[in-house]
């Protein structure tokens, strides 16, 4: 038997022992959808980690979604009023968020391989870019001229820091990211000699931290450097994006973050910030802790079989919608995603471990390795936690030809 990660404390089943999800019957939400597979996205949940950051955060600290998270649009709909920014990474995603409502001033857009027509979008909708290299900053300032308009510009800085014991580190490192911390103040001497309006400081050290004491090390290390790297070139940054690293526990063993100690660690950081950030605005910018424990992806057992002394359940859906449920998203070691089965959420588990596997020919279409679930049977489904976030948008739907999941906002 191997171990699985904790389910989301918001959850809960019916009187007969079924999932409820924004509190609605599994079952009853596969046949409103369609069929499965089916990812379900609970508003309620999503709204209530928002107030959780709005009530343990200073005040002076802004909240962003990250659209790579989840860009259902719906879902960045719902975003967009819950938050105070939103940050995009391609043009399709600025697309979205234009279209979700947000003003232009309140979106950013990252991401080291920006296209000229990506730059020349960013430029006419009035977003803010954020730079991640010289050559980007010269081809944006050409575009710029050629439009007639002064672009909206920050700085993405690479930190000489990385956040500790993060699961994927982004700075302290050479990196296509950002541009290294050394050589900000020229760079930023040289823009505010040009036709810019410049916005601030973008620093992204690293992601998925469940340790308070990290982030908030990593935190004020950042509000030090940015304040150094101000004083260098002369100017205070009108807004400063710390970035994020909030992780939810995905594997057995983990828990929730502590929200209160980073909020009044960083507090504290801010009440004694130096002069040259007295006037600066501050956002972290967070994607997976919003939404990923707001979501289900509902999958149907096709066949149950034996082999060889295991137990397969066999289902319809699997690594091509839910890739990092299978291990295949960045993950050194493989380790069980909280799964359950639907109809039966709060029955006992049987003794004999159960291997759960999705349709694809590949033996890395694994959803659960040698789990304890109650007894299953075809037709019955499994809901697999945590599929809020870097699921269907990150998995290779393409793969196999497989029918597309369908996604649905309560």
């Amino acid at each position: 038997m191997k171990p699985m990660g904790p389910i989301p404390p918001f959850f809960a089943a019916d009187e007969d022992g079924v999932l409820l999800v924004g509190g609605r019957n599994a079952e009853e939400l596969v046949l409103e959808a369609g069929g499965t597979p089916l990812f379900v996205y609970d508003s309620a949940i999503v709204r209530r980690q928002a107030a959780a950051f709005r009530a343990a955060m200073p005040d002076a600290v802004q909240l962003h979604y990250a659209m790579k998270a989840n860009p259902f649009p719906p879902l960045v709909v719902l975003l967009a009023e819950l938050t105070d920014g939103l940050d995009v990474a391609s043009a399709g995603e600025l697309t979205l968020a234009l279209e979700s409502g947000a003003p232009a001033e309140r979106i950013s857009f990252a991401g080291p391989g920006k296209r000229d027509e990506e730059l020349a979008a960013a430029v006419r909708t009035g977003v803010t870019v954020n730079l991640e290299s010289q050559g980007e900053a010269e081809r944006m300032l050409a575009i710029a001229q050629q439009l007639g308009r002064a672009p909206r510009v920050a700085i993405r800085v690479n930190p000489p820091f990385g956040l500790k014991g993060s699961g994927m580190k982004m700075g302290g490192l050479s990196s296509p990211f950002g541009i290294d911390a050394e050589a900000v103040p020229a760079l930023l001497r040289w823009l505010l000699t040009e036709q810019v309006e410049w916005q601030g400081f973008h620093v992204y050290a690293g992601s998925q931290s469940l340790d308070p004491t990290a982030i908030t090390a990593m935190q004020g290390e950042t509000v030090r450097l940015v304040a150094a790297l101000a004083e260098e070139a002369g100017a205070a940054p009108p807004l400063i994006n710390l970035g994020g690293g909030f992780g939810v526990p995905y594997h057995a063993g983990q828990e929730r973050l502590d929200l209160a100690l980073i909020g009044g660690a960083l507090g504290e950081a801010l009440g004694d910030r130096p002069a040259v950030l007295e006037q600066s605005r501050f956002a972290i910018e967070l994607g997976r802790w919003l939404v990923a424990e707001a979501g289900v992806y509902l999958t149907r057992i096709t066949d149950v079989k034996q082999s060889r002394g295991r137990t397969f359940l066999v289902c319809d859906g699997g690594l091509h919608h839910q890739l990092a449920a299978t291990g295949n998203f960045g993950a050194v070691v493989r380790r069980n995603y909280p799964l359950a089965l639907a109809q039966d959420f709060s029955g006992a588990p049987d003794e004999e471990p159960v291997t759960v596997v999705g349709p694809l020919c590949t033996p890395l279409d694994l959803l659960g390795d040698e789990v304890a679930l109650p007894p299953a049977s075809v037709g019955e489904l499994v809901a697999v936690f945590l599929a809020g976030a870097y699921g269907l948008s990150a998995s290779p739907q393409a793969f196999l030809s497989q029918p597309a999941a369908r996604e649905l906002l309560l």
